[in-house]
């Protein structure tokens, strides 16, 4: 098992050996110990010790639910991209307060009051936030009755395009795709383990979003639509880039739509000589008195040098595209 899944396997971080034993086919499994073992050695891990760590004696984070990056909100939603195993239900505390945010009166009067200023329909909700909730609960296996109504809201907000936006100035009339990025990936899973059909279909409109676009490119010119979505970056949190986008299509069957193959070239592209992916730019510092901090160091930064969390990503996204020749 040589390259750069042998070299993941080995990492001391035990979510990052997670993560990359299930990129393994089963043939490759049973040489490893057994995979209840690595689940265990996941929920133990150190960094998500970090990420926990302003957790209280009520299991709660001292801030509010949307605080960037360490809020609960953001908390949850990180565990959930890391892959943290589902079903610890000491998580609960932390979805509470997320959900009394997301469910508030002051919650809905913000997307209607921006609606308004926008001049009425579509609705202007910054789609985001109740997209990755209902991810970090499927992901975490956190899934409760209220997942409903946060799927009811991104149906009835979904944009005629397909996608969503938060955006107040009447000019805008095209779906951000940083907003619906993760309503995409959100409904995605519910449709499939809910198999409501009118799910499937706002999942089958929003690809359309970034299919018509080849993931990055502009309608009118085929220009880049942003320099930052040909950037890696690990976590993404709210933002889009080209290998956020590829996740979602792999996660929703279509990474092998014709449409797909600029952006997998690209990403092929950004392989290093050792077989991992480098992370270009970061979206948290360490300064946690303020917006933007986080208790956790997401590996290293910089061209040169892999990146284990985007090479997971960009490995998994190739092997479902059927272009690894070699791990």
């Amino acid at each position: 098992m040589p390259g750069i899944l042998f070299q993941l396997l080995q990492n001391p971080e035990p979510l990052v050996r997670y993560k990359a034993r299930l990129l393994l086919p089963a043939s490759d499994q049973v040489y490893l110990p057994a995979l209840s073992q690595a689940r265990d050695e996941a929920r133990k891990s150190p960094l998500v010790e970090k990420l926990l760590a302003e957790r209280g004696a009520d299991g709660c984070i001292p801030h509010n639910a949307y605080f960037k990056w360490s809020g609960p909100h953001w908390v949850l939603y990180t565990l959930a991209e890391l892959g943290f195993p589902p079903g610890d239900d000491s998580l609960q505390p932390l979805l509470q307060q997320d959900m009394e945010w997301l469910l508030s009166d002051q919650r809905l009067g913000w997307v209607k009051k921006r609606t308004r200023l926008a001049g009425g329909s579509p609705p202007r909700a910054c789609a985001s936030m109740e997209g990755a909730t209902i991810f970090s609960m499927l992901k975490l296996g956190l899934v409760d009755e209220r997942i409903t109504a946060l799927v009811e809201r991104l149906l009835e907000w979904q944009w005629p395009d397909g996608g969503w936006n938060c955006d107040a100035n009447p000019a805008a009339g095209i779906s951000s795709f940083h907003e619906t990025l993760l309503p995409f990936r959100a409904l995605n899973l519910y449709a499939r383990v809910s198999g409501d059909p009118r799910t499937a279909q706002a999942v089958g409109r929003a690809a359309e979003v970034f299919l018509r676009r080849r993931l990055f490119r502009r309608l009118s010119d085929d220009s880049v639509i942003d320099p930052s979505f040909t950037q890696l970056h690990f976590p993404r949190f709210w933002h889009y880039d080209l290998l956020g986008g590829l996740m979602a299509l792999t996660e929703a069957g279509r990474i092998r739509d014709a449409r797909c193959h600029d952006g997998l070239d690209w990403l092929e592209s950004r392989r290093l000589p050792d077989g991992g992916f480098p992370a270009d730019v970061k979206f948290y510092h360490h300064n946690m008195q303020i917006s933007g901090g986080s208790l956790v160091d997401y590996g290293p930064l910089g061209k040169k040098r892999a990146n284990p969390y985007v090479t997971l990503d960009a490995l998994y996204v190739l092997n479902a595209a059927g272009r690894l020749s070699q791990w």
